[in-house]
């Protein structure tokens, strides 16, 4: 059906704006596989249809029909409008009435239409459809950030001499899935896939129904998700941008079709997701590019000026995948019962974050600086959601002192005591693996003689 052929101005019947959108997201039997339509006897897999219809809505122009509801509209059509909630509206329509309004009410779905707005009693009920169709399969929420994390980017023109012989190694775009370095000239741009994110992408789609949420620009994010899915198989039209934002520098779960006990974040910015920190795994940063090192304040080679990379099969992405699929594991485990919709992803992140450290009592030795309230440092707060026990106070029950110096009285006490004395990436390196590191590896330097 088309949109601009089927509008209720060149119909002689008296079908309303609700009677089309339905219509139109109903419309998609003949491109269904037997499964899928026989799912559709199933009403939250129906409304996950109808959603899905909506998104390839995008790509049809319904200018000519949805700027022509100019025409006189009956006393019936008028009541209706009266009586109607307004669920949402696409270009200051509203999808179900066909009034207009101009008080751009409703939060902003950019990414499924560039002009469509759903109120939120229209969110809640597509979000508990979907949940309940979701879970029924046995499938979580996966939001997945860019940027140092699926992949690192610089422009050409930051490329440092030492990393030059890369334009001579870019893979073809005529073949995306089997390359992992690009050169995208029309936005003067190189981009570098993380190792292991194309097995990454294909295990975690069997768990997971996967968004892209980038602060970038949505072209940028768009080519990124072309390099990541040339064949479209994991995100479809869920990719958000910095322009789909409520807030500004900040990414929230509000412009995510989910339900926040059912979704996972992965980003290596904790302070973007000030409001969803309980759903967020933190991601090592991808430094590939020597832009990226400055970016960030570090003096030192890329990954790419070392011809060096990460590892394929214990690299960052190959690591979180099976952090990833022991919560899922956790979260559907049949011995807790079938009833899904009453747990939480969240309390199974901080349940089996919780075991990486749990039986470690750790003290802080010079490591915040002075008169810095300690509970508040970002270590402290990473070990204790790690599951340690941290404390000011020296004691019997302490088994790591963390420390950048080991000539301080901590630090000596340590040694003397037959204590753990580590550096701070310990902790980090704990947060980062999922799960304790050997200590001897994290050591801590002697103090320099004068």
């Amino acid at each position: 059906m088309s949109v601009a052929t089927d509008s209720p101005v060149n119909s002689s019947s008296s079908d309303d704006f609700t009677a089309l959108l339905e219509a139109e997201l109903d419309s998609g039997s003949s491109d269904l596989s037997p499964d899928q339509d026989a799912e559709k006897a199933d009403p939250d897999e129906h409304e996950r249809i109808k959603r899905r219809k909506m998104e390839e809505m995008a790509s049809i122009d319904e200018a000519q029909s949805l700027t022509s509801f100019g025409s006189p509209k009956k006393n019936s059509d008028a009541a209706m409008e009266d009586s109607c909630p307004h669920p949402g509206f696409l270009r200051d329509l509203c999808i179900r009435c066909g009034k207009r309004s101009d008080e751009g009410v409703g939060v902003a779905f950019g990414y499924i239409h560039k002009d469509l707005r759903l109120g939120n009693d229209e969110i809640s009920r597509l979000r508990n459809a979907d949940v309940k169709s979701l879970l029924r399969h046995k499938k979580l929420y996966l939001v997945l950030d860019l940027d140092h994390t699926l992949l690192n980017s610089t422009r050409l023109e930051d490329i440092s001499s030492e990393e030059e012989y890369l334009k001579c190694q870019t893979d073809s775009l005529q073949d995306i899935s089997k390359g992992s370095l690009f050169r995208l000239d029309m936005m003067r741009m190189m981009t570098k896939l993380r190792p292991f994110v194309r097995m990454f992408l294909q295990e975690a789609s069997d768990l997971f129904e996967m968004y892209i949420y980038t602060m970038g620009e949505r072209a940028y994010a768009v080519e990124m998700a072309k390099l990541l899915d040339p064949s479209s198989l994991y995100f479809n039209s869920r990719v958000i941008s910095q322009a789909d934002c409520t807030q500004r520098h900040q990414k929230g779960l509000d412009v995510v079709l989910g339900l926040e006990s059912a979704v996972l974040i992965l980003d290596d910015t904790e302070a973007v997701w000030q409001r969803h920190k309980d759903n967020l795994i933190l991601m090592e940063r991808y430094h590939f590019f020597s832009s990226s090192c400055r970016q960030f304040g570090f003096n030192c080679k890329s990954l790419s000026e070392l011809k060096s990379d990460e590892n394929e099969s214990d690299g960052a992405l190959a690591t979180v995948l099976g952090v990833l699929k022991r919560i899922h594991s956790k979260f559907f485990d049949p011995e807790h019962g079938g009833d899904f919709a009453t747990r939480d992803v969240r309390q199974v992140l901080k349940s089996i974050r919780r075991e990486i450290l749990k039986d470690c009592k750790v003290v802080f030795s010079r490591v915040f600086p002075t008169k810095f309230q300690a509970a508040n440092h970002h270590l402290w707060r990473m070990a204790e959601q790690l599951g340690a026990t941290c404390s000011t106070e020296l004691d019997s029950r302490v088994t790591h002192v963390v420390a950048t110096d080991a000539g301080t009285e901590k630090s000596r006490w340590a040694v003397v005591e037959g204590k753990f004395l580590v550096h701070p990436r310990w902790i980090e390196a704990a947060n980062y693996l999922w799960q304790r590191q050997p200590e001897d590896k994290f050591p801590v330097d002697m103090p320099k003689t004068k």
